[in-house]
């Protein structure tokens, strides 16, 4: 689904995957659940491309709807993978960076049988991001640290589209923006702070982790408390 010309949501997946398209080559931002990266692809051959002209895969955080295809990913294309220090190492041992606790049984049950049943390849970062970094995506995308899902989650800004990619920090529901799910959050309190940073941003098109875009975006993030 086209964003605008050079941003895409790769649709049909849990956790959103969205792809830029550059001049030196294509970056996927989150790679969804294992067996995800036959979509991925599929969409790049969609739209004209092949495996090898993906250069650059972009990880917010380490759950495994958002690294269960990563080594198949870059297996198939030879990207080079970003992510923060402590995303990083949970990813090189196939693990999220902190420990889940849901806070009802059917949640726990589901935890269970999906940790049980689905396993994400261990993947360490090539480059690791960090606060204020720039890449050279989208105009400039620069790394934007918002810890509370997890302690090393990091959102991703381009000043020059005015777009957001949020991954679990910020997630979509019907008709605005709300803060990580508390459920699955690290720790809330940061989780607050990080969604009141990006708020200050001026971004007019938010991509999350899960829920539709949300254009014009401005007045729809969560209020301060």
């Amino acid at each position: 689904m086209e964003i605008i010309a050079t941003v895409h949501l790769i649709p049909n997946i849990v956790a959103n995957p969205y792809l830029i398209i550059d001049p030196d080559g294509l970056t996927v931002i989150d790679t969804g659940l294992p067996g995800n990266y036959r979509k991925i692809l599929k969409y790049m051959t969609g739209l004209g491309y092949s495996p090898s002209d993906l250069k650059r895969i972009i990880i917010t955080h380490a759950d495994m709807d958002h690294i269960g295809s990563l080594y198949a990913l870059k297996k198939a294309s030879g990207a080079r993978v970003y992510a923060s220090a402590v995303e990083s190492e949970a990813m090189s041992k196939g693990q999220p960076s902190r420990q889940i606790k849901p806070n009802n049984f059917f949640r726990r049950l589901l935890m269970g049988v999906v940790s049980r049943f689905m396993k994400a390849a261990p993947v360490r970062a090539d480059e690791i991001l960090s606060e204020g970094q720039v890449l050279p995506v989208l105009g400039g995308l620069r790394v934007v640290e918002t810890p509370g899902h997890t302690p090393g989650h990091v959102s991703l800004f381009s000043p020059s589209t005015g777009i957001l990619f949020t991954g679990d920090s910020i997630v979509a529901r019907e008709g605005g923006l709300v803060r990580s799910i508390q459920a699955l959050t690290w720790d809330q309190a940061k989780a607050d702070e990080s969604a009141r940073k990006q708020a200050a941003l001026g971004a007019h098109i938010v991509c999350p982790g899960h829920g539709p875009v949300m254009m014009d975006a401005a007045d729809k993030f969560p209020k301060s408390e």
